[in-house]
Order: structure tokens, then sequence, then C-alpha cells
């Protein structure tokens, strides 16, 4: 309307005239420029009148809550699963589970004493403190990684050679016996073949002087020997196990 009324009405006065509608024309245009954008009207429908940037949030909160939710949910189920393996009631040992390697570790003892008989003459025994131990894994709990057959010859003949060994680089007393134990914890970390039961024998050989005799025959006499027999007493055991139970 200024630009109008100095169009017709020509004189000095039009151009402080102009120059005011040009100076709010300005002001509006930055107003506008700095004013919030509206979304269209169908976007905010769909959106049940919120913005993008709040449904957004709101979703983000919502898979959080869901996602806590089902980890408690897995937590119990967990919790709950293991209550149920505790329980006797719910699957504990029967008769069968005890019965059947207490009597294969009863004649474990009585197929070694028959060979000691034979193995008198020469000086030495089958009936050694090492295989109660080897019995005691193979009967009670055969799917340990200390029943399997690699880890248990492995680790028995190993570790009866570094008993010969060690006796014959320190002698008898605390030093053999030392190096020989680390030895051979060493030797069944290296090789992986964990058995518990094979880091006595260095022990035995060091302190049995009925031993010595058989040098390096040590390794296989009456240590790995002896778990040879246990491995076939420890088959008719699993197959009692799985196929009688009461």
């Amino acid at each position: 309307m200024a630009l109008l009324q100095c169009q017709r009405l020509p004189g000095i006065g039009c151009s402080s005239i102009a120059l005011g509608a040009r100076a709010r024309v300005q002001q509006c245009l930055a107003a506008a420029s700095h004013a919030p954008k509206l979304l269209p009207l169908p976007l905010l429908r769909a959106n049940g009148g919120r913005s993008p940037a709040s449904v957004k949030a709101g979703n983000a909160m919502g898979l959080s809550l869901r996602r806590r939710r089902d980890l408690r949910v897995v937590v119990a189920e967990a919790a709950a699963a293991k209550v149920t393996q505790l329980s006797p009631a719910a699957g504990g040992v029967s008769i069968s589970d005890v019965l059947w390697p207490s009597a294969g570790a009863f004649l474990a003892m009585a197929v070694l004493g028959k060979l000691d008989q034979v193995v008198a003459l020469k000086g030495v025994s089958l009936t050694i403190a090492p295989l109660g131990a080897v019995c005691c894994v193979l009967f009670s709990a055969p799917s340990s990684p200390a029943a399997k057959k690699y880890n248990m010859f492995v680790a028995q003949i190993g570790c009866a050679a570094i008993g010969v060994l060690a006796l014959s680089l320190f002698g008898p007393g605390w030093l053999a016996r030392g190096a020989a134990l680390s030895a051979s914890i060493a030797f069944m970390t290296i090789t992986g073949a964990s058995h518990p039961p094979a880091a006595s024998l260095p022990l035995l050989f060091i302190d049995g002087p009925k031993f010595h005799n058989l040098q390096l025959w040590y390794a296989l006499f009456p240590g790995a020997a002896g778990c040879a027999v246990l491995c076939l007493i420890q088959e008719v055991v699993v197959y009692l196990k799985k196929n009688f139970k009461f």
C-alpha cells in the first residue's frame, strides 16, 4: 500500500514511506525464516498428531521395554531350570546310578588283585593308589574330560616317564618330587590331556623303591596297563547303567 501511495503522490515523503515499508518486509522475512516449519496435515494425522521425532523416541522406548521384559523371562526360565536340575524329586540319583559304579569299582579291584598274584614274583603290583582315582573317574563320571581315553593314556604314560627322568636327574628327595609334579602338570597342559590321577604317578615312582627296577617300563606298567583293564570294566558298567535302570 505504501508503494502505491508513493506512485500516486510523488514527492519527498514517498522515499521515507518506501524505506519504512521495505524495512517491515525484511523484518517479516527474517521472522518467517526463524519460525518452526509446520508438518503437512496428512503426516500429522498418520502419526496421531505427533511429530516424527516423538514417534521415533516412543518406538525406541517401547523396544527397550520389550527387551527388558524378554530378559527377565529368560533369567526366570534359567533359574527355574537350574532349580529343577538340583531338585532330587525332579530327576535325582537313582539306585542303579549308585549300584553299578560301585559294583564296577569292586570288580576292578578284584581283577587287579588277581593280576597282582601273577606279577608278584616280579616284586611289583597293579593295585596302586592312582588307579583308585581312575576308577572313580571312569565309573562315576564317564563323560568327563578326565575319562577320555586319549587324555588318560597320554597323561599316564607321559607323567610316569617324567617320574623316571626326575629320579635319574635329582635322585630321591623333595627336589625330584617338585620337579616331577610341576613338569607333569605342564605336560598335561601342553598336550591338552587333562587326567588328574596321572599326576601322582611320578611321586609313586620316586618314593617306591620296588618300581625302580622297571626304569622306563614304568611308563607302561602298572599305570597304563591298569588303565587298559579298567577301560574294559568301564564298558560293562556304562552298558549296565544305560540298560538296567531302577
